[in-house]
């Protein structure tokens, strides 16, 4: 009988055959050392010059979470003399040192993303690139291609280029002390506290990244609500989980990397290339039919924007409950995939984002299709052709679509099984709830604190989604990742 809580080099364990289950090879081949060696006696010159320019000067930061290295992008801010703010976005040129059909290329392009379990994490790139010299730490001189565009003082995106430069990171900043400092919630970090100019053009950023969202909900963007869970490990054992929490900070980025994303994928427009598409909803029916349980009318035929309001109004109504809502809607709405789009065509364009013109460009340290997009970037920089076929492109955007898949299915599994590690000393103990699902296969329920989802095994009966109540926590499965709850 199979210890059903094992140890945690038994997850670490337990991670890479799920990995393996998936179709990913979580080892590097032979050939991947020889390469890194390679490339460590005869690395990359890192120099401006001819077209590459010289930006080292410049306020550049970073925004990730605490424990990140592979650091794909940083930011800077310019507010010229009429209001409006020039917004540089400096992208790690992973290419430089990756170059197309080489060994570590042709790794990354069977597994096309970096798996993050929770306990362990499986680069896409071997960790002295993707870590080290690909990343876009603190005080170094890094190859990069920006994107760069002015907003305006609706938020507006204008006067859009894109060029290569060598930069340097001032700054290597975490999401949750800048994201509280911004909303008044706690001092600045030390590296911020001590910089007023490093205040001033964090301060600029949020207010621009503030206004772009603005203006992607006047056009329809969704407004959703997903509760991220990450193990809280001490002395290498889970001892919690805790629920990823969006702020200011988090907001910035992503705003920032929706706005680089469309300005490369209309610089890429007269070759072809890779899009990021959400396709109109064919399920749009039973959207309709899920605001109509909660007393809302949605129009017959797909509406972004008609969707967001009535999201927004739910989350008003219910907020404790607008992150499951927020599941079933993007459910309905179905999964992102990568597409070819060649030169004169028009793909399909993003409807939860609300935009027809988007790619994938701003993380070439852990996703493939990206580090593609930056060689196509590049070629048309320089003037030479396409370093991809339709053909190619085509089975790309396929393995990326279904290896982006395959990662989420990884990361699910494994966040459940640290959900049970994490509550298999609290047996016994009460939590407030909320019932999040009751099907044919059973009610599952929610605790509010910690975020955790189980199934209702006792007491189920005459309960509905929304309903709350309180649970007892009976029983734990770590080998599978059940939680099983009784009504208390």
């Amino acid at each position: 009988m199979p210890d059903a809580n094992p140890s945690h080099l038994d997850l670490q364990a337990t991670a890479k055959e799920v990995m393996q289950r998936h179709g990913f090879e979580p080892d590097f081949p032979p050939q991947v050392p020889l390469q890194l060696a390679e490339l460590k006696a005869h690395p990359p010159q890192i120099a401006a010059g001819g077209d590459i320019r010289d930006l080292r000067n410049l306020l550049w930061s970073s925004i990730d979470n605490d424990t990140s290295r592979d650091l794909d992008q940083i930011e800077v801010a310019d507010r010229g003399s009429n209001g409006d703010v020039k917004i540089m976005i400096g992208i790690a040129d992973v290419d430089a040192f990756v170059p197309k059909l080489t060994a570590i290329d042709q790794h990354a392009a069977k597994e096309t993303t970096t798996v993050y379990t929770g306990i362990r994490n499986f680069p896409m790139l071997p960790e002295e690139l993707s870590t080290g010299k690909t990343s876009l730490l603190e005080s170094q001189d890094c190859l990069s291609v920006v994107i760069e565009f002015v907003v305006d003082s609706t938020g507006i995106v204008k006067s859009p280029s894109v060029y290569r430069a060598v930069v340097r990171n001032k700054a290597q900043l975490q999401y949750n002390s800048v994201g509280a400092w911004l909303e008044g919630k706690s001092p600045a970090p030390p590296k911020v506290a001590a910089s007023a100019d490093l205040q001033a053009q964090l301060k600029l950023q949020d207010q621009v990244a503030q206004k772009l969202k603005d203006q992607r909900f006047q056009h329809g963007a969704l407004n959703l609500q997903t509760d991220e869970l990450h193990p809280l490990i001490l002395n290498d054992q889970v001892i919690d989980v805790v629920k990823q929490q969006k702020n200011h900070a988090t907001e910035l980025i992503e705003d920032f990397m929706v706005a680089a994303n469309g300005v490369v994928a209309r610089f890429l427009e007269k070759v072809s290339s890779l899009r990021r598409i959400v396709r109109t909803p064919e399920r749009w029916d039973r959207i309709v039919q899920l605001a109509a349980t909660k007393g809302e009318k949605l129009p017959a035929q797909p509406d972004s924007k008609a969707l967001n309001d009535f999201l927004l109004r739910r989350k008003a109504a219910d907020p404790d409950h607008f992150a499951d809502v927020s599941l079933i809607v993007i459910k309905l709405i179905g999964p992102g995939e990568y597409v070819l789009e060649r030169a004169g065509e028009v793909a399909p364009g993003h409807f939860g984002l609300a935009v027809q013109d988007y790619t994938h460009s701003t993380a070439p340290n852990r996703r493939f299709a990206d580090m593609v997009t930056q060689r196509l970037i590049k070629a048309l920089l320089a003037g030479q052709k396409n370093p991809y076929s339709d053909d190619e492109l085509t089975a790309i955007a396929a393995n990326c679509t279904q290896k982006e898949d395959a990662a989420k299915k990884v990361e699910r599994e494994m966040s459940k099984r640290l959900a049970a590690v994490a509550m298999q000393h609290r047996i016994g103990e009460v939590f407030d709830a909320i019932v999040t699902g009751a099907t044919d296969h059973g009610t599952f329920v929610r605790a509010l604190q910690p975020h955790i989802e189980g199934l209702l095994a006792q007491g189920q009966q005459g309960l509905d989604v929304g309903d709350r109540l309180r649970v007892k926590l009976i029983r734990t499965d770590v080998q599978r990742g059940y939680i099983d709850f009784a009504r208390a």
